[in-house]
């Protein structure tokens, strides 16, 4: 059992039943989520130890989400109270030819305004195996930028090893902005986990391939993952490789490079797609629980990728699914029979 912590913002997630649009919809479904809150909850459901740090209001919003955490194993006694809200946002269920839609509302939420002295991250990070964020996090504001710096610094001290999931969001940032707050990041980084956007977006690499078109050619990573590999000698560079054929059928993959042999991993055909969200955070959780449990990289991202794919069919932000059912999936059980 490994000892992971994660760090960033849950929020509360509103959306329409079904594939309803939210013009016609008259109530929403409450979900709690957020991308290093989904990561934890995917490693507490494999069995590992599990620790999520945000700063939460102390009213009854900010109290159900922290029991949306404990509900699944994740350790919230961690977590700062204070500050005025819960970070909203509101995402719309696409399907065929229309994409999935996400509306913001998570201004001044508490973790934006959080300070370094709500935490004590060397005392967080004692004794622990992994500290994994997202590119989300410091994108939120300055504030939580320099949390995610003095908790990579403390991770270091503490010889955790360190994975981000680049995740550039345009709605949050600015490229240049994001380059110009993630790059020095990335000297505290063991594992970079990110798309073709999130690199080019993020940390300025283009890929040889075209995102807007849905289809992705693996070999146009291999430069890439080298220039990478060079630049900020990562340890491990990955990438999910998405095929977006519509919103509802997608073809799902992942490759690795590190350092001196590519892996790509077996192809997953996801139709139809129940809820796409937190499918990257559900990759990154079984990733990061496949390299601290196995003794293999290339099985540690087989799991990964068969994790995400059963990711897809969960309705919601977090990856209800147990260590054996991914196994299962990752040594060919997918027919989709009836368990008795």
């Amino acid at each position: 059992m490994s000892k992971i912590v994660t760090l960033g913002e849950i929020m509360l997630r509103l959306s329409p039943e079904g594939n309803n649009r939210f013009v016609q919809s008259d109530s929403f479904q409450v979900i709690f989520g957020g991308g290093e809150a989904n990561v934890a909850v995917s490693l507490a459901n494999y069995g590992d130890d599990s620790t999520f740090i945000t700063k939460l209001p102390t009213h009854e919003i900010g109290q159900a989400a922290i029991n949306s955490l404990r509900r699944y194993g994740v350790h919230t006694d961690k977590i700062a109270r204070g500050g005025k809200r819960v970070g909203i946002y509101f995402c719309e269920t696409g399907s065929s030819l229309r994409p999935s839609k996400v509306i913001y509302d998570r201004a001044d939420s508490s973790i934006s305004e959080a300070e370094i002295k709500d935490f004590n991250f060397d005392e967080i990070m004692k004794n622990k195996d992994w500290f994994h964020w997202t590119g989300i996090t410091p994108a939120i504001s300055d504030k939580a930028a320099l949390l995610v710096l003095e908790a990579c610094k403390a991770a270091k001290r503490n010889n955790v090893k360190v994975s981000v999931d680049l995740n550039f969001r345009k709605k949050l940032w600015t490229s240049e902005k994001a380059q110009s707050v993630m790059k020095p990041l990335m000297q505290y980084v063991d594992v970079c986990i990110g798309n073709e956007e999130d690199a080019a977006l993020c940390l300025g690499f283009k890929p040889d391939s075209d995102v807007e078109s849905g289809k992705t050619d693996a070999t146009g990573y291999y430069s890439i993952f080298k220039q990478m590999h060079k630049e900020f000698n990562f340890k491990l560079v990955v990438s999910t490789l998405r095929e977006s054929y519509s919103a509802s059928h997608n073809g799902w993959k992942a490759l690795m490079y590190d350092g001196n042999e590519f892996y790509e991993s077996k192809h997953y055909d996801l139709n139809p797609i129940t809820d796409r969200v937190g499918g990257g955070d559900s990759f990154a959780g079984g990733l990061i629980h496949g390299l601290t449990n196995f003794d293999d990289s290339h099985k540690a991202l087989e799991f990964a990728v068969a994790a995400s794919a059963l990711k897809h069919t969960i309705n919601g932000d977090y990856n209800l699914v147990s260590e054996d059912e991914v196994l299962a999936l990752v040594n060919g059980n997918a027919n989709g029979r009836v368990q008795r």
